[in-house]
């Protein structure tokens, strides 16, 4: 089992200094006991009513890019705060990823924060099918007017900027079909080709638009 041993403390006073060595020592041991290899160590100074910390995202970026099972905390306070503490917990389950504490064994909650994660939970999962639905609608709207997603967007780049390499002459066609530009970004989504915007759709569009009208111009 591969594992992440977070330490935190939230002053930089000289016996929190000793806090955060007592806590690393500690767990190294648990993850020793429990033939855990820790693959890294991060040890950071601030309030645990932070989510937006230093520490936290060098760990949620390791969790999510790298092989890891478990995270090792001193305790529950230790990954944080207040409403904080949920939402870290939330991003660290979300990656398939246990909490384990140096008392408690793996993490419990209580029912009150368990209720919380679960609705947070339900509330993502509706946003997804929301967003899904609406990429399968612009997918719909398309094709109704023309569009053939196997045959029109094969790298079909003319024109315009291309710094995210888009189908430019599709989206001018889409444009024509009366799509909006959410819509024709939802159907370029839904391809899985091109993860694009709805303001970058409509960025490419406008300077094609205007670099046609130069060249009209010369």
């Amino acid at each position: 089992m591969n594992a992440v041993i977070y330490c935190r403390v939230s002053t930089e006073k000289e016996e929190q200094k000793t806090s955060l060595e007592r806590q690393e020592m500690e767990l190294l041991e648990l993850a020793l006991k429990n033939n855990m290899n820790v693959k890294k160590v991060i040890r950071e100074k601030s309030s645990g009513y932070n989510a937006d910390r230093e520490g936290v995202l060098d760990l949620l970026e390791i969790i999510k890019s790298e092989d890891v099972d478990a995270v090792l905390i001193q305790d529950e306070t230790r990954i944080g705060r207040g409403d904080a503490k949920l939402a870290v917990i939330h991003c660290i389950h979300k990656e398939k990823v246990k909490i384990f504490t140096l008392h408690n064994n793996e993490l419990e909650l209580s029912d009150a924060d368990t209720l919380v994660l679960k609705i947070v939970s339900h509330v993502e999962e509706f946003q997804r099918k929301i967003h899904n639905a609406k990429i399968q609608r612009g997918i719909q709207k398309a094709i109704k007017n023309g569009f053939n997603p196997q045959k029109n967007i094969k790298n079909n780049h003319k024109g315009g900027a291309e710094k995210k390499k888009l189908p430019i002459g599709e989206i001018v066609r889409l444009r024509n079909l009366k799509l909006t530009f959410e819509e024709i970004a939802s159907t370029l989504r839904g391809t899985g080709k091109y993860d694009v915007s709805k303001a970058t759709v409509h960025r490419r569009y406008k300077e094609y638009i205007e670099e046609q009208d130069m060249n009209g111009k010369d």
